[in-house]
């Protein structure tokens, strides 16, 4: 990260001082284009209009939901060489998850420079999880991928994640999902309802259904991929706890 401690002409004359200073003291580097954080922080219950249209953080939100999931896969790839799709899909799952990034969030301190309406911390639960994303969308825009990859595995990934732990950790959230299904005497399916893309670009759109209802869309390169995702919504929204050996 070249010149990563040098502060940006505009940072002595800028009014968000504070701001850059939380973000070099959080990812270790001075923003250049300083609004792109100040929107990444800006929830929607504080969304600002310009030229007819409100703005918050929920497009860098989108785009660093993107950059995350890659950069993560792309690691795991390289550390785990010999472990199949689905155990690396299942650990992704499980470092992207809004439980574990709204967890990621308050031990980086990000969720006291959220802007939002007094309130909607209860009412948003992944406000803070968002945020994360967000600020990558920003570090991504700003300074670009290799970049944001190098911050998101050096001061992220490397500094709060045990990959030995996570990997002997109970992952399978359908297989979880399904043991809870049965606990509550409750019909499961797992439906794909969509296939997007070709070739190598392929994806599956999965929705589980409980008892015939909707309950959470998963998506992924692969259906075992995407049941995982969906399932991962699921327990989350169910706030189901515990592990379980029940076989997906």
């Amino acid at each position: 990260m070249l010149n990563s401690n040098l502060k940006p002409i505009r940072f002595y004359f800028s009014k968000e001082k504070q701001l850059y200073t939380s973000i070099k003291n959080i990812f270790g580097f001075y923003p250049e284009n300083i609004f792109l954080y100040k929107l990444a922080f800006t929830h929607k219950s504080q969304a600002e209009t310009y030229n007819g249209v409100k703005v918050s953080n929920e497009r860098l939100e989108f785009l660093g939901d993107t950059v995350l999931s890659t950069v993560v896969a792309d690691y795991l790839f390289r550390i785990f060489p010999f472990k199949d799709e689905g155990f690396l899909t299942e650990m992704r799952s499980r470092i992207v998850s809004r439980s574990q990034l709204n967890k990621l969030s308050l031990k980086l301190g990000l969720d006291k420079l959220i802007i939002h309406t007094q309130g909607t911390n209860s009412v948003f639960r992944s406000i803070k999880g968002d945020a994360f994303e967000a600020i990558i969308g920003a570090i991504y825009l700003d300074k670009g991928f290799e970049f944001t990859r190098s911050v998101l595995i050096n001061r992220v990934i490397k500094n709060h994640f045990d990959m030995v732990e996570l990997a002997n950790t109970d992952l399978n959230y359908k297989s979880k999902l399904i043991a809870w299904t049965q606990k509550e005497k409750k019909a499961i399916e797992f439906i794909v309802i969509e296939e997007t893309g070709s070739g190598y670009a392929k994806q599956y759109i999965v929705e589980v259904m409980i008892d015939n209802e909707p309950m959470g869309r998963g998506q992924d390169f692969s259906i075992k991929g995407a049941e995982q995702n969906a399932s991962m919504k699921v327990v989350e929204k169910l706030h189901i706890n515990g592990n379980t050996n029940t076989a997906s």
